[in-house]
């Protein structure tokens, strides 16, 4: 008995809609599938990245270290020079002042800076010239001055002055 007009076909239990349906259902899964996946990539990436920043934070911070001790060198380097400066300014117009304290008829042959204390070697025309003109400012300058005359083949008189400074004084007068 045949009651349809068309030859059967077969039936099958996936339809075009069930197609459709599980074509769209695998899009999605392949889509999740492939996010979860560059997710993961990113993940390691990021921790990768992060170990590596890490590494280079370490080495920065060593490194700031090294500069720090650099830098506290080169200003410990830079006060040393500038006191060397200064002692050197001061020492320079110390001998400018002592050039100036020498009167014309004296000749210094020799001086001789001491840590504590200057000796004067020289030529006079006589004793007095040597006491007034100049023993005089170096007693007010010295705290202890002695001189020695010795007379020349010229009728002049050479002379040895030694003058020192008594630090105890200077260190009180400091303080």
């Amino acid at each position: 008995m045949k009651y349809s007009y068309i030859t059967p076909r077969k039936k099958s239990v996936f339809t075009q809609e069930i197609q459709l349906l599980f074509s769209f259902f695998s899009i999605t899964i392949i889509m999740l599938l492939l996010t979860y996946g560059f997710l993961l990539y990113k993940n390691h990436s990021f921790v990768k990245d992060k170990k590596s920043l890490f590494i280079e934070k370490s080495q920065l911070e060593n490194s700031f270290l090294v500069m720090e001790k650099e830098i506290s060198y080169i200003e410990n380097q830079k006060m040393l020079s500038e006191t060397i400066y200064t002692k050197n300014i001061v020492l320079k117009d110390s001998i400018s002042n002592l050039f100036d304290l020498i009167p014309l008829r004296i000749t210094l042959s020799k001086a001789q800076l001491l840590k504590n204390g200057l000796i004067l070697y020289g030529i006079t025309p006589n004793k007095d010239i040597y006491n007034f003109m100049l023993q005089a400012p170096l007693r007010s300058i010295f705290h202890k001055t002695y001189s020695s005359f010795y007379p020349a083949k010229n009728g002049w008189y050479r002379f040895v002055s030694t003058n020192y400074i008594n630090e105890d004084e200077e260190l009180s007068i400091d303080e």
